[in-house]
């Protein structure tokens, strides 16, 4: 088996493993579920930036993209009050970032990206946990 064919072969699974998770999660399970496929895209972004593989590189920026503008626009604005905001302006500033790692192919950004959203996947683990 190649490693194309291997790639292929976890990417199924992890795509049946996240609809899976998210199809049983509640709505902050939900939100975890998209942190931990988040963080899991952006590490293997790192790895094809390393591996000089540019197309994939392009592929999991995207997918980490698209994530981050979801959780964007689920956030609730009227509800949230500031919080809400700092949210908006951290996940703007996470696009931001992650767009000129797309360019620049930047480790020290894309670490940055990380670490911010490895505080904020902790914080909402957080709030999870004491709502159960």
């Amino acid at each position: 088996m190649s490693n194309y064919q291997l790639n292929e072969s976890y990417d199924s699974y992890r795509s049946v493993d996240l609809e899976a998770r998210a199809a049983a999660a509640s709505p902050y399970e939900l939100v975890l579920v998209l942190f931990d496929g988040l963080l899991d895209e952006l590490a293997r972004a790192r790895g094809h930036i390393e591996a000089k593989r540019f197309q994939q590189k392009g592929q999991s920026l995207e997918k980490c993209l698209n994530i981050l503008n979801g959780l964007n626009g689920a956030l609730d604005y009227e509800a949230g009050g500031e919080v809400v905001q700092g949210l908006a302006r951290l996940y703007d500033y996470c696009i931001y970032r992650i767009s000129d790692v797309s360019v620049s192919l930047s480790l020290e950004g894309l670490d940055e990206v990380v670490g911010l959203l490895g505080v904020l996947r902790e914080g909402w683990a957080g709030v999870n946990d004491g709502r159960r």
